[in-house]
């Protein structure tokens, strides 16, 4: 017997076009879907410039680096235009340009940020769905196991209740001899 054909199926076509009672008679077959690993790496080779644009602000725009750096330009902002430049701040106290500033950043950086969590999306749906067909394909095989140890102790019961039938056909055997052997 040769080995089983192995078919490549995506687990969109496992889940939506192939009915999972005709899936699963598949597998029992031997045509079960290959898992390959998957390499995340290969999608941030196909990049534009504005994902990788993207993704780069959003590293260092949630991070404590970032908070530090911003704190600091806020402080000295507000420092610079409270006591250094008393005479003729460029910015007096209520700070309405900072403001202007803070706002035009936050407008800025939120869609970048949305557009990196988009493609962070994207990646762990690809890895979600690499992992369901990793999973789906070892519980297939632990399935075939059950099998194989259910047929094999079955096997093994049978195996036992034979000898025990060929052990009582013995002792019957002997225990039919040895009253001759008495009688003589």
């Amino acid at each position: 017997m040769g080995q089983p054909e192995t078919q490549t199926l995506t687990a969109s076509q496992v889940r939506h076009n192939i009915p999972t009672w005709l899936f699963h008679l598949h597998c029992r077959r031997g045509i079960i879907p290959a898992v390959r690993d998957i390499d995340l790496n290969v999608c941030d080779q196909s990049l534009t410039l504005g994902e990788r644009v993207a993704d780069k602000l959003a590293d260092f725009g949630g991070s404590w680096r970032f908070i530090g750096i911003f704190a600091g330009a806020l402080f000295l902002w507000m420092a610079m235009n409270s006591t250094l430049l008393v005479w003729k701040p460029f910015d007096p106290y209520p700070f309405i340009f900072l403001n202007l500033i803070l706002s035009c950043l936050a407008a800025i950086q939120a869609p970048v940020i949305m557009m990196s969590q988009n493609r962070q999306e994207a990646r762990d749906r690809l890895q979600a769905e690499h992992d369901y067909r990793v999973n789906l394909k070892a519980e297939l095989e632990i399935r075939h196991l059950h099998e194989k140890i259910d047929h094999l102790l079955m096997n093994q019961w049978q195996r036992l209740l034979e000898i025990q039938q060929i052990q009582m056909d013995l002792m019957e055997e002997v225990a039919h001899k040895e009253p001759r052997k008495k009688l003589q």
